[in-house]
């Protein structure tokens, strides 16, 4: 099984994230939430993922799925990295960077979950 990104839902821009995300959810089938968190580099949970965590609380309420949380700490670096060694344009990496992190993420919780496991 493969992680791939189908879109990027922003939070913090004026309108809530939570029904896009909920549609989102419907629509593919959702049986459970996988959400980066982004702590701080020193492992702190700062202003980012208390933001972050009220979004899923929100998440898991509207869709009333499990949400599993991942440390996504320095996982855009690592995109970046990739991208930058692939050659990619600064303004294709921007656009891509974020779809492309979310999908490391959960193919990571993929793998830490097994093939198999549910």
């Amino acid at each position: 099984m493969t992680a791939q990104p189908v879109e990027t839902v922003h939070i913090g821009r004026g309108e809530s994230a939570v029904p896009r995300i909920a549609e989102l959810c419907r629509h593919y089938g959702v049986e459970r939430v996988v959400a980066g968190v982004p702590f701080e580099l020193s492992g702190r949970a700062g202003k980012m993922v208390r933001l972050v965590r009220g979004v899923l609380a929100q998440v898991e309420e509207a869709t009333g799925l499990p949400v599993d949380e991942v440390d996504e700490r320095l996982t855009s670096r690592q995109v970046e990295r990739t991208l930058l060694e692939a050659d990619v344009s600064r303004a294709r990496r921007k656009q891509v960077i974020d779809k492309l992190a979310a999908a490391l993420i959960l193919q990571g919780w993929l793998d830490g979950r097994g093939q198999g496991e549910r």
